[in-house]
């Protein structure tokens, strides 16, 4: 085999995990940590922001962000994201991975700062600021999903591949530890300070002035992981895979992952250009030949992405709701502005810590032993049975004696969306397509999950409401209530397991065997090139 393959790639795939190994996934990782911290921490400042900026005068309630207000706050950075992933998992095919890779770390560090500095006091343009800065962070943060993920494949090994992936994957759950514990201090620290009345005694004096700069500071903050990883990643060479495949420069790529892996390897010039005229190594993504080779594939990896991120987002954005609907948090009217930031960052953190955090490094420790189907396939049965575990008893669930109950299924669907195709999702698109199309297919994929993320997270907004308009949010129209709602995550759940089986096992397998480009012999299972 190691004759047919590129040796530069096969000294790849046969390395041992060493230093560089790790290095590539801090490096790979800070991005998701960014990404984390900076989508989910949205979600712990929106009640802040109504209180702010849309108190009503003799209201029994605080204020809160008007409909359409929430869900641009809450959305319009996940639009970015959808839209980052296609131009930059392009971007990534035409120019390299390297070359894109400093631009969008770029982006998200200013976009950051920019979200938490506003022109005007007004509502209106405080909010429009916030909406504008946060498209365009979430545009460089979906940049990082194709590339970050294409690297890490590219520069792992064929054994530990999955478990590589995985962990840059999983960085995200110290994001959004990060942005939990941050809030919770920098909340603490205000409300120590600043001493203030709950919203029923003072309405007025409940929001203190300081508290405006609570929510910048927390959103500024998401800029510095990004910043200190920067010089290592314009420090990373390209990828050899990238170089020797799509640039066919073999030299360079022989000289870069010689310094990398520390042997020499030989520049194979002639066998770069023999692939490149091979079937396999010149069609498009809108050919038939693709089609025929990979659509079934790209067809599971976006609706299983899809549909996992409708049911992933509409929790996680709306957490907050359910743990008021089951009395973790207090009445808002209880609490003032800052009470109520760290109260639901403490909530958030509790959930972080106990599910999503273990999730993800399960999926780390088994993806290489079970394999990549067996856990999507396991991780989407479990969330199902959980959530119509949840909705169908949901009455039995409100009592005060069995919240504890509650949130312990809650935590184990989080777990299971994390030790399942949370990150398996992320992991495959990586693997199963041809180097030219590599960054790009995943960018489709995950521009898919992100669709399924808007569909969760507006949805949901006003399907969770009341189905009694004296008890929806104001403003909002009667939903079906939480319970339904439930249920249609639990069937949304139960097609992501159906859709799953498009999705080919790529475990123990090099990039070029799963994408075709060693170009195996029908029927034939080893890596030999037909004479």
């Amino acid at each position: 085999m190691a004759g047919e393959q590129l040796q530069v790639l096969n000294a790849l795939d046969v390395a041992k995990t060493q230093w560089y190994h790790f290095t590539a996934i801090i490096i790979a990782g800070m991005g998701f940590f960014t990404d984390a911290y900076d989508l989910f921490c949205i979600s712990m400042v929106t009640k802040l922001l109504g209180r702010i900026y849309y108190h009503v005068d003799g209201s029994p309630k605080p204020g809160i962000l008007p409909p359409n207000v929430s869900a641009a706050v809450n959305g319009v950075a996940l639009c970015g994201t959808l839209a980052g992933q296609l131009f930059f998992g392009w971007l990534g095919d035409k120019l390299g991975r390297k070359k894109v890779y400093g631009l969008t770390l770029m982006l998200m560090c200013l976009c950051s700062v920019a979200s938490g500095l506003s022109f005007g006091k007004e509502p209106k343009s405080v909010m429009a600021t916030l909406c504008f800065f946060r498209f365009w962070l979430g545009f460089g943060i979906g940049g990082d999903y194709p590339l970050s993920a294409t690297i890490m494949s590219e520069y792992a090994n064929k054994k530990t591949r999955g478990a590589f992936i995985a962990a840059v994957f999983a960085m995200q759950g110290f994001g959004i530890l990060a942005g939990g514990i941050f809030a919770i201090l920098i909340s603490s620290a205000f409300d120590a300070r600043f001493k203030a009345p709950a919203y029923q005694v003072d309405p007025i004096g409940s929001t203190i002035p300081q508290a405006d700069y609570v929510w910048r500071i927390i959103l500024m903050v998401g800029a510095l992981p990004a910043v200190l990883t920067y010089y290592w990643r314009m420090k990373m060479p390209e990828t050899a895979r990238y170089t020797a495949l799509v640039a066919k420069n073999a030299k360079q790529a022989a000289s870069d992952m010689s310094k990398v892996l520390q042997v020499d390897i030989d520049a194979e010039q002639q066998k770069v250009e023999q692939i490149a005229q091979k079937p396999a190594g010149s069609f498009g993504l809108f050919s038939r030949e693709f089609l025929r080779r990979h659509g079934l594939h790209l067809l599971g990896t976006t609706s299983t992405w899809f549909l996992l991120d409708i049911a992933y987002y509409s929790q996680n954005l709306f957490q907050k709701d359910i743990f008021s609907a089951i009395g973790w948090i207090p009445p808002a009217k209880t609490m003032n502005a800052v009470q109520e930031v760290y109260r639901i960052a403490r909530a958030q953190t509790l959930i972080a810590l106990c599910s999503t955090v273990p999730g993800y490094w399960f999926t780390v420790a088994l993806i290489d032993r079970m394999g990549r189907f067996a856990i999507q396939l396991l991780g989407f049965f479990m969330m199902t049975v959980f959530m119509f575990a949840l909705a169908i008893p949901y009455n039995h669930w409100t009592h005060p004696d069995n919240r504890i109950g509650f949130v312990v299924m809650y935590s184990l669907t989080f777990f299971f969306a994390n030790f399942g195709p949370n990150a398996t999702t992320f992991v495959v698109p990586a693997e199963i397509f041809p180097a030219r199309l590599r960054s790009t297919c995943h960018g489709i994929s995950a521009a898919s999950g992100k669709l399924g993320a808007i569909v969760g997270a507006f949805g949901f907004l006003y399907l969770a409401q009341n189905q009694d308009k004296a008890k929806a949010d104001a403003g909002y129209p009667v939903g079906i209530g939480v319970r339904n709602s439930l249920i249609v995550l639990g069937v949304v759940n139960f097609l992501g397991l159906l859709f799953t089986f498009l999705v080919p096992e790529s475990k123990g397998k090099s990039l070029e065997e799963m994408s075709g480009e060693n170009e195996v012999t029908a029927g034939d299972g080893s890596d030999q090139q037909p004479t």
